[in-house]
């Protein structure tokens, strides 16, 4: 079995219980609204933003055996380049407000994944950050566009209003083909160990920073009902 075969395998129940978060299944039967979606896009200008940092450290600490992935990590940083500015864009197209966010803080559950990403790279394995971008890029290809289209359908934002989830949706398709060349090139036992640890740990952040959004009224009253018949 290849690598990445085994990453997915690996990380395939901490991955589930990301895509079990309230706000995501009812964005996904069309319970939105625009709070909740503004609150996502703020914590997404909050990660995105760290994204090319992120990459130039990882590609700064790389040890000599993995010097190769130097050329994937450059092609990676053009990439991501002005990412997060399409989330400000988006904001304002749907009425938010964008340099609040641009100006603001991000929420406990997002500063801690950040944080983790920066302690990854620096303390204990550089390409541990794949996991991190195997996490959200994974994620975006399941579910960016199909979340596009329920949040526009129940909204009715304009098309301005998606471009970071639309766009990042079309790119991490062509991304994740790549990520797994990458990873199957990848040889070293710890180096592998790492990646799946990260993956499964960001798995986890990211599904409390979308535990952390809030919830449209009747997927809360939902929650709040299921939380009272398991307590009952």
């Amino acid at each position: 079995m290849s690598f990445y075969a085994r990453l997915l395998e690996q990380s395939a129940d901490a991955r589930a219980g990301l895509l079990g978060a309230p706000i995501i299944q009812g964005c996904l039967s069309g319970q939105v609204s625009l709070p909740s979606y503004l609150a996502f896009l703020h914590e997404a200008y909050h990660h995105v933003r760290h994204t090319v940092p992120l990459l130039r450290a990882c590609r700064a600490a790389l040890p000599a055996r993995n010097a190769w992935l130097q050329g994937p990590l450059d092609e990676y940083i053009e990439e991501e380049q002005g990412h997060d500015q399409w989330i400000l864009d988006d904001i304002r197209a749907a009425g938010g407000d964008a340099g609040a966010t641009r100006d603001g803080t991000p929420g406990h559950a997002t500063e801690v994944m950040v944080a983790y990403a920066y302690d990854t790279v620096a303390r204990r394995n550089p390409l541990g950050f794949f996991g991190m971008v195997h996490v959200l890029e994974g994620t975006s290809v399941s579910l960016a566009l199909l979340a596009a289209d329920r949040i526009q359908q129940s909204l009715q934002l304009p098309d301005a209003a998606f471009s970071y989830l639309r766009s990042h949706g079309t790119l991490d398709r062509e991304h994740t083909a790549h990520f797994a060349l990458l990873m199957d090139r990848i040889e070293a036992p710890e180096d592998q160990a790492d990646i799946v640890h990260a993956a499964r740990a960001f798995y986890r952040l990211y599904g409390d920073v979308f535990r952390s959004l809030p919830l449209p009224q009747v997927a809360a009253d939902t929650a709040a009902t299921d939380v009272a018949g398991a307590t009952a």
